[in-house]
């Protein structure tokens, strides 16, 4: 597994052990938890992929996780690589010039070129994935249901341009865009900003519709629910079967006591609207 930050990496290598399959996490240095080395470890450096393979084949490993999010969005500097990445990265230069989801399908390639099968997060793991209606004791009501279908078509729309997963939407109108910041980012602003009226206002995640759901899923946790629930948000709006939760029974009381819905939206539904 290739580890980012966040606690998705640990949450999947245990359901992955838990399951008797082997797995070795390659931490990236500033990025993963700590917490990766409660299993078999190698810390790396952003821009070693070659480090990568050399484990990969030392532990006899046939398929490749990536998941864990990443501080700094960026391509490694020349400082951070050795020379066999580097030979590497000039061999896949035309990588730079491609979005972000273009980049990490022609990154997969490399690997799936090398002989690893690179496996998503939810197929490792697929405990960790949204079901469809609620968790928790809350429900939509037909307002913020109206406020969810309008925020799905928004986030497609959105996501056509590889520009982010995620929208605010006060009763059918779109008040926030997720850019490259993050979702973060985007409650936090709608947090600060004047609250605009019209209905309820709920947040609304989908996949890229040019999304690997292997390389790199939406997710939620409990610090989603308590952001969304500071910013004054009714409640959250993922796709079912293609969203990962962390750490459900924390979240699922977060927000109950905040009194916040989160809803699983079915996959046909999100297709509809694409």
């Amino acid at each position: 597994m290739l580890a980012g930050g966040g606690r998705f990496p640990v949450l999947v290598a245990e359901a992955a052990r838990a399951a008797g399959r082997p797995v070795t996490l390659a931490g990236i240095r500033g990025e993963a938890d700590p917490a990766i080395e409660a299993f078999d470890h190698v810390w790396i450096g952003r821009g070693h992929v070659s480090r990568l393979m050399r484990l990969a084949r030392a532990r006899n490993a046939r398929d490749l996780v990536i998941v864990g999010g990443m501080k700094e969005r960026r391509m490694p500097r020349l400082s951070e690589i050795d020379l066999a990445d580097l030979l590497l990265v000039l061999r896949h230069w035309r990588l730079l010039t491609h979005g972000e989801d273009g980049i990490l399908r022609r990154i997969a390639r490399v690997f799936e070129a090398r002989g690893l099968r690179v496996v998503g997060a939810g197929e490792a793991a697929p405990e960790l994935l949204m079901p469809a209606g609620a968790l928790g004791r809350v429900v939509p009501d037909a307002a913020a249901r109206a406020a969810i279908a309008a925020g799905v078509e928004a986030a497609h729309r959105h996501g056509r341009g590889d520009l982010g997963q995620g929208v605010i939407v006060v009763g059918t109108t779109v008040v926030a865009k997720e850019g490259w910041a993050g979702t973060d980012a985007m409650v936090a602003g709608f947090a600060a900003a004047p609250k605009p009226s019209g209905g309820p206002a709920v947040l609304v995640k989908c996949p890229k519709p040019i999304q690997d759901l292997r390389l790199d899923m939406p997710a939620i946790g409990p610090d989603t629910i308590r952001s969304a629930a500071a910013a004054g948000l009714a409640g959250i709006a993922v796709m079912a079967g293609a969203t990962l939760v962390a750490d459900r029974a924390d979240l699922v009381a977060a927000a109950d006591a905040a009194g916040l819905f989160v809803w699983g939206v079915a996959r046909e539904t999100m297709g509809a609207t694409a």
